[in-house]
């Protein structure tokens, strides 16, 4: 509501639990790398605000103007979103906003990663579900790892991503666990969303109940990515997009 901007990120490893999780930090460039800090280097899951930023100073993450992260657009959109008729949620859904990742390596290890600055125009000091574990994200070799993106009021009422899993505990696959936990929350709490997921064995999927959501994966030598629904493009890794 400030035209400033305050940024939430989660990282989770599926081989330990291990997690790490910034909320309302500022004048940080790459926040996932704080919450990366955040799961190695202290006893803690989440730091926020003031401490987060002063955890940043002492572990040398440097600090960037506010404005470096603010593009023309955004503060385009900020100043459309405080008119007192404006739906900020409805503006955003589907565009650009949080930024997630899940990955699989050769061993079966997974882990996620989900960034954010969260909704537009929201209040100050207001945190999403993006650091909140099982719901901005959720990492468990026994099952799988996802990242979520859409209102984080709702996403955190039915905690998205540990429900997918859930699902995939239960025997579903990637894409169909995806699928139920987007529907149950679009059913019960009237929301729309979308998530990425993979499990072990590497099998993935990128799923959103959205008009649309930018995605894109790497398997082997092939690059996958899509934009609106049923779109699924492919071509080489080496392949210039």
């Amino acid at each position: 509501m400030k035209g400033e901007v305050e940024m939430d990120t989660i990282v989770m490893d599926g081989k330990t639990l291990g997690s790490g999780a910034v909320s309302a930090v500022r004048n940080i460039a790459n926040p996932v790398c704080l919450a990366r800090l955040v799961m190695d280097k202290t006893s803690h899951t989440c730091l926020t605000a003031e401490g987060a930023n002063k955890f940043a100073q002492s572990m040398g993450v440097p600090e960037v103007p506010m404005e470096s992260l603010i593009t023309e657009y955004a503060r385009m959109r900020w100043r459309k979103n405080l008119a007192a008729d404006a739906k900020p949620v409805e503006c955003q859904m589907g565009k650009m906003g949080t930024v997630g990742a899940v990955a699989v390596d050769s061993e079966g290890n997974v882990a996620c990663a989900t960034s954010t600055g969260g909704m537009l125009n929201k209040m100050e000091g207001r945190v999403g579900d993006t650091p909140c574990i099982g719901s901005g994200g959720y990492a468990d070799n026994q099952t799988g790892a996802v990242s979520t993106t859409g209102h984080g009021e709702a996403i955190m009422k039915v905690t998205l991503a540990r429900l997918i899993l859930f699902h995939m505990e239960q025997g579903q696959s990637a894409e169909a666990a995806s699928d139920l936990g987007l529907a149950y929350m679009k059913s019960r709490v009237e929301a729309l969303g979308g998530v990425v997921t993979v499990d072990p064995q590497g099998h993935w999927a990128a799923r959103f109940s959205s008009k649309q959501m930018s995605w894109a994966a790497a398997q082997k030598d092939t690059l996958h990515y899509g934009l609106y629904t049923g779109e699924h493009f492919t071509q080489s890794i080496d392949e210039p997009l």
